[in-house]
């Protein structure tokens, strides 16, 4: 009982900390929702976000079309060869979402009893089976097409962080894990990101569409992933320690949460815009990227699902494993393939297709484990 108590008080702080209605949550306490009462819980930002991401890269390409010297101008000054409006982006997409992780929970998760076992299987898919299976995807899909392979690839290697907070709370997952999951793939993306891209990229692939130094990556790793990490550490230990909990996660979350999405839909605009003559004449390409991307989600996330029906794990640490494996940075992708072959590379275009794949089939797989959940509690 203390533990629902606490998932339920855990919920509702979630909620309102995404700016949701809590009463959705209370009308369905056992998770017995309908598709579209998780659109309710969603923000008006977040429920359309499939729509704002279609209609702002639709515009994004009409206006880069048929403007002229939209290239130059966005790249007006650089930061390690990424242009400043895009830094700017990526960090406002960053930062928010890294301000929900609840790093002070670390010790406590670590020492419950089964938390190895969790984290062990967590790590072993998102930094052994993931990459692999992109990697064998995107080579199977586009043997022809090595830059938007390249691309592909980054997608896979970036792994999942907090946005994933979003689809783990929707479908009922372990918040607690959700948070300490996030936090262990934050951290783990400093240190392997780099050496995992040169082994799929330059060994694997044996550097086909990969021509960089592993010191340009890392590069790109630090910074659009180090900074806002160390930031979003720092501004949850301050303003908790300053106002406390229920003002942080009422109020300042709930402020800077759709900072993200906004941060989204501007850098897509600003990548779109740069790349719509590549777009347009390479619009077959485009479609093919989406074939790798949707079989790595399908794929792992029920083969995930499996494992864990498998080992008998609990329906709410279930969820969190299917959804962290499945889930990828997108953010730390589109930085690295934009700091390292340019913004209007084919392979920084193939990143960018990323979160217009990730969106609409991630909630729809919050949906079908909704529909497990219901068919009884071994599920």
């Amino acid at each position: 009982m203390e533990n629902s108590s606490a998932e339920r008080k855990q919920q509702l702080a979630l909620d309102i900390a995404d700016g949701n209605d809590p009463s959705d949550a209370a009308k369905n306490p056992d998770g017995r929702t309908k598709l579209q009462g998780l659109f309710k819980q969603l923000s008006l930002l977040d429920r359309y976000l499939y729509v704002w991401i279609f209609i702002v890269m639709a515009v994004s390409i009409i206006f880069g079309y048929y403007v002229k010297g939209v290239k130059k101008a966005f790249q007006v000054a650089e930061i390690t060869s990424v242009s400043l409006p895009i830094a700017i982006g990526l960090w406002v997409m960053m930062y928010p979402v890294l301000c929900k992780v609840q790093y002070e929970m670390l010790g406590g998760v670590l020492r419950q009893a089964g938390s190895l076992k969790t984290i062990s299987l967590s790590i072993v898919l998102n930094w052994i089976v993931g990459p692999a299976l992109m990697t064998g995807l995107a080579w199977a899909t586009l043997p022809d097409l090595p830059d938007f392979r390249t691309g592909v690839i980054l997608v896979g290697i970036a792994r999942c962080i907090a946005v994933v907070l979003i689809w783990n709370d929707l479908a009922k997952g372990d918040a607690d894990y959700c948070a300490i999951l996030v936090a262990i793939n934050s951290i783990l993306q400093i240190i392997l990101f780099t050496p995992v891209a040169l082994l799929y990229l330059k060994v694997v692939s044996r550097g086909k569409g990969f021509h960089v130094s592993s010191w340009t990556v890392a590069k790109s790793v630090l910074l659009f992933l180090g900074v806002p990490l160390v930031a979003g550490v720092l501004t949850r230990l301050i303003l908790m320690n300053a106002f406390g909990r229920k003002w942080y996660e009422s109020k300042f979350l709930r402020f800077i949460g759709p900072w993200a999405l906004i941060g989204l839909l501007y850098t897509i605009f600003v990548m779109f815009s740069i790349q719509a003559h590549q777009i347009v004449d390479n619009i077959g390409h485009v479609v093919r990227v989406a074939v790798p991307l949707l079989l790595y989600f399908g794929i792992l996330f029920f083969g995930s699902l499996g494992i864990c029906r498998w080992l008998k794990v609990p329906y709410p640490l279930m969820v969190t494993q299917c959804f962290t494996a499945a889930s990828n940075n997108f953010e730390l992708a589109i930085a690295v393939a934009v700091g390292s072959f340019g913004i209007d590379s084919t392979q920084a275009l193939a990143a960018t297709i990323g979160p217009l794949i990730e969106v609409p089939v991630l909630l729809l797989f919050v949906y079908i484990v909704g529909f497990f959940q219901r068919k009884g509690p071994s599920v």
